[in-house]
């Protein structure tokens, strides 16, 4: 019997996760999806069920190193060897520096930056020793530059950004592909469209609203280059974002 492939996406929500998990599902993988509360994977556990793809959800906090060496020992006892791993745990908060105090300053950086060294970690024990895999880490306007407000998001999304790169020039050589996405702009959520209001109708008419759809994509085409061709940063972003 053919080996099983398996992607793991960690921080599966509602808008991007959920739509990686779904685009690699549609190409065979058996997905796996974690989030710290599992309770609320069902949904997306049974959709991809629905669309004929297999799907296995895992209630596990990123920011807990036990949880998620567990947690890939799990998958890889249970299920299968890890193919890719896509990270998407974010952590956008907005405080005045003054504001900012050690606690939200430690979360944030725990969310985006420690878990996002955690999952690296684990993914390069697993698949440097068979030669190949891909790890995918979703970054943010916030990777490149700071805002007003933005000290503790910045930080962070700054520090994992920093670990994409040197487990790129580390992993490379070992067949291993380490990509990072930079989705720059309002992306197609719930909170996205309370935040826009009466806006968001012709903004998303006119294709001025990332579709977590479309960002997904690009994450498969990242995971199928080929290693002679392979991008290490990526950014997304509508047409009528200024940058």
């Amino acid at each position: 019997m053919p080996e099983t492939k398996v992607a793991l996406v960690i921080g599966a929500g509602d808008a991007t996760g959920g739509a990686v998990a779904r685009r690699f599902a549609r190409e065979g993988f058996f997905t796996c999806v974690t989030r710290r509360h599992g309770d609320k994977l069902a949904p997306l556990v049974d959709r991809i069920e629905q669309a004929g793809g297999k799907a296995r959800g895992f209630g596990s906090d990123a920011r807990r190193e036990e949880e998620v060496v567990a947690l890939f020992e799990t998958i890889e006892r249970e299920i299968g060897p890890i193919e890719v791993v896509s990270f998407n745990v974010g952590g956008n908060v907005r405080f005045p520096i003054r504001e900012t105090t050690t606690r939200v300053y430690t979360k944030v950086w725990e969310q985006s930056a420690l878990s996002g060294f955690f999952a690296g970690r684990e993914a390069a024990k697993v698949m440097v020793p068979r030669g190949h895999g891909t790890i995918l880490f979703t970054g943010a306007t916030a990777s490149v530059r700071g805002g007003p407000g933005y000290a503790a998001f910045a930080g962070a999304k700054h520090a994992l950004r920093a670990l994409a790169q040197s487990m790129a020039r580390e992993l490379g050589p070992e067949g291993i592909h380490v990509a990072h996405v930079v989705v720059d702009g309002a992306i197609d959520t719930d909170g996205h469209q309370q935040r826009l209001g009466d806006t968001y109708g012709a903004r998303k008419a006119a294709d001025a609203i990332l579709n977590p759809e479309s960002i997904a994509e690009n994450y498969w085409m990242l995971h199928k280059q080929p290693r002679d061709a392979w991008t290490h940063e990526l950014d997304l972003r509508p047409w009528s974002e200024t940058w």
